[in-house]
């Protein structure tokens, strides 16, 4: 046979309010939502509850959690998912039990009141309406709830800074996006105007992962790419840099520039090349991929220079 506990009402009600609390910290973050009064509690008082709520008829005893604020009127929930509108005001006791607070004083304000919190609340009649003449909580309970306060609050910054991020991230990925198509249909038409030259052969140098060393490879492959337009009339040589998509747009651009830096000063200074048979170098970062990006062979490929062997139509008979 089981055993079962039976809990009192304030255990029940503290349950509540701590779901409440983990289901709603999101409203807890953002300023409270007015919250109507229902027909049943009739017209509200305008203004403000006397200080002395003494000699004013005896309202209901709540116990719930806040499941609202709205100036300083708060909505406590009961156990059965009654919603009772009440005034807080100047003759209104707030009390925490528990001494969390490590202070003398257990009084509180209504700041403190916050959604979700587990409450016990003795009220007045003031009008058609009611006024806390007190309200207790738990020191334990009030901890939890700015604890949750806080942490939601900077999850939100976070996020907010995130988006923010994410937001100029994506500006600066259409600009280079633009940049990249610009400089990549610049470059076609630089080495490929069919009006002055012959794009005969293009030779290809690769590169590891942010380097812009050459390897023994490359540099033999550079000289004997020198070696071969040299005995073409009138050939030019265009060097352009490029790296894989890994990496912003600002490193990729440098490093691109230094690839084909280096490429030009090997071969002017030990391929032999003379410097006015060789058009300016480029760098274009990682416009015009030779292969796919998203996987580690194709990056390996687009981390290149591209040595392009010019020749004019008119002395290649065209």
């Amino acid at each position: 046979m089981r055993a079962i506990e039976k809990r009192p009402l304030w255990n029940t009600a503290a349950s509540i309010g701590v779901v409440a609390l983990l289901a709603s910290a999101a409203s807890v973050a953002a300023p409270p939502q007015p919250v109507q009064a229902s027909a049943e509690e009739g017209v509200l008082v305008t203004g403000s509850p006397p200080a002395d709520l003494s000699g004013f008829p005896e309202g209901p005893d709540l116990e719930g959690f806040v499941s609202a604020r709205a100036g300083n009127k708060v909505e406590v929930t009961q156990a059965d998912g009654t919603a009772t509108m009440v005034t807080i005001g100047e003759g209104t006791e707030i009390k925490a039990s528990g001494g969390f607070l490590g202070l003398s004083r257990d009084e509180l304000g209504l700041e403190q009141l916050l959604n979700g919190i587990p409450v016990k609340v003795e009220t007045v009649q003031w009008g058609r309406g009611l006024v806390a003449s007190e309200v207790k909580l738990k020191a334990s309970d009030l901890k939890t709830a700015q604890m949750i306060q806080s942490g939601t609050a900077q999850k939100f910054a976070q996020q907010g800074a995130k988006i923010g991020e994410n937001a100029e991230a994506t500006e600066r990925n259409a600009e280079a996006t633009q940049r990249n198509a610009a400089a990549a249909e610049a470059l076609r038409g630089r080495f490929g105007d069919i009006d002055k030259y012959n794009v005969l052969c293009t030779t290809n140098v690769y590169f590891d992962t942010g380097k812009y060393a050459l390897s023994p490879v490359a540099q033999s492959e550079l000289c004997e790419a020198a070696t071969q337009a040299g005995e073409m009339d009138n050939a030019l040589l265009l060097v352009v840099g490029y790296t894989d998509s890994t990496g912003s747009y600002e490193v990729n651009q440098r490093l691109s520039e230094r690839r084909a830096g280096r490429v030009v000063n090997y071969l002017q200074q030990q391929c032999g090349w003379k410097p006015w048979r060789m058009l300016a170098p480029s760098g274009f970062a990682d416009a015009d991929p030779t292969a796919d990006n998203s996987t580690r062979e194709g990056r390996a490929q687009n981390r290149r220079v591209a040595v392009n062997v010019l020749v004019s139509k008119s002395v290649d008979g065209m």
